[in-house]
């Protein structure tokens, strides 16, 4: 399965916040979106950094309370693995694992085109482990 296919089913919309905005804003908007994480982007179609829950957690435990009113751009990560839409979701799992990131901005022709969290590939893997069953079990009870 390729990542397109998990954008098609699952749309391909971004959350993005400037890297100017504040970390109590990031939070807020978090919470609104119930999500994990956001992409960092003066434009909403280039990338300058990606910041996670987890990157949140171990500021706020380095620099206390006083991280609310700081800059996200203070405590995103700059250098943001992507992946791109014909990209193999298998491939994506394995670089997930590997380098340990729980969400990847897909880009096409040099612009953010998604997002694929951990949980969109897991769910990517059980749909395809069910079509997988259903054929197997169609092919056995003929």
């Amino acid at each position: 399965m390729r990542i397109s296919e998990v954008l098609r089913r699952k749309g391909g919309e971004v959350v993005t916040i400037e890297p100017e905005a504040d970390v109590r804003h990031l939070l807020a908007l978090l919470s609104e979106r119930n999500i994990g994480a956001v992409v960092v982007s003066t434009d909403g179609t280039t990338i300058e950094g990606i910041v996670s829950e987890r990157d949140i957690v171990r500021r706020l435990g380095e620099r206390g309370a006083a991280l609310l009113d700081q800059p996200v751009s203070s405590i995103m990560t700059a250098t943001v693995r992507t992946c791109a839409p014909g990209d193999n979701v298998e491939d994506l799992r394995a670089t997930m694992t590997e380098h340990r990131i729980r969400h990847l901005p897909v880009v096409r022709d040099g612009r953010l085109a998604g997002i694929v969290s951990i949980g969109d590939v897991v769910k990517s893997a059980i749909a395809e482990l069910e079509s997988e069953r259903e054929q197997l079990v169609d092919y056995i009870s003929r």
